[in-house]
């Protein structure tokens, strides 16, 4: 069965209740809705537990997608017991790890405004994350983390807009990455927007966000790795180096 995808909607649900509606030979765990995130896009998938009507907790090691994206697993850990299908159960993510993660995320889409180039690759992390960059261009680091901590600093809102496969596949110019297009098919796609009437940025996205960008907090760019003639590797880590602060 499909699950309702609750973080969707609300970056900010860390618990809900749910009915288990299967039970696979792996051992993962499939609801009839989640606020768990499934790793896509670059972005882990949360961890966190189950919590049973008795009190007992089945941790969870990641979270997953199916066959399709509709199709949300919650992974056990190693020897945890298994729920019945029908059993309804508190479903609790690992909020401080899905907060970094959502800060990181929003993160690398400043850097996007900051380095407007395509995107060859991307991966979030709890501490540092990195954005490939198809660009020949020589920049300094110090330069970008200071052009990130302004867009920081200007707090601008954060939010979703929803626009149907048909518009996503009108505007492929949204696109910011080279390699990889969003995935159609379930009839709308999310457009997580940055500043008023999307001023600083717009591009379609499904991982979770913070709602301003004053929550990012301190930044700054580690390294700047060539990775090829025409590709550029930013490390992006949380904290202000010695240098800039």
């Amino acid at each position: 069965m499909p699950t309702t995808a609750l973080y969707r909607d609300d970056f900010y649900l860390s618990t809900c209740e749910a009915v288990v509606t299967a039970v696979n030979e792996d051992g993962s765990i499939e609801t009839d809705r989640t606020c768990f995130y499934a790793t896509s896009g670059g972005q882990p998938g949360d961890t966190g537990f189950l919590e049973r009507s008795a009190g007992s907790r089945i941790a969870l090691d990641v979270t997953r997608h199916g066959a399709t994206k509709d199709i949300i697993l919650h992974m056990p850990a190693e020897g945890q017991a298994l729920p019945a299908v029908g059993e309804t159960l508190v479903m609790h993510v690992d909020w401080p790890r899905r907060y970094k993660l959502m800060r990181m995320h929003t993160a690398c889409h400043l850097l996007s405004v900051v380095c407007p180039f395509p995107i060859t690759g991307a991966a979030v992390g709890e501490d540092e994350s990195r954005v490939d960059f198809d660009m020949t261009e020589t920049i300094d680091r110090d330069t970008v983390t200071k052009d990130l901590m302004r867009l920081v600093s200007e707090n601008h809102p954060i939010f979703v807009q929803w626009i149907t496969d048909e518009e996503l596949v009108a505007n492929p110019g949204i696109v910011k990455s080279k390699n990889v297009r969003p995935p159609v098919g379930m009839g709308r796609v999310s457009l997580v927007c940055i500043g008023e009437d999307s001023a600083v940025d717009s591009q379609p996205c499904g991982g979770t966000h913070v709602s301003e960008t004053q929550e990012v907090g301190a930044i700054h760019i580690a390294k700047i790795e060539k990775k090829g003639k025409e590709n550029r590797r930013f490390r992006i880590r949380f904290g202000t180096p010695d240098a800039l602060a």
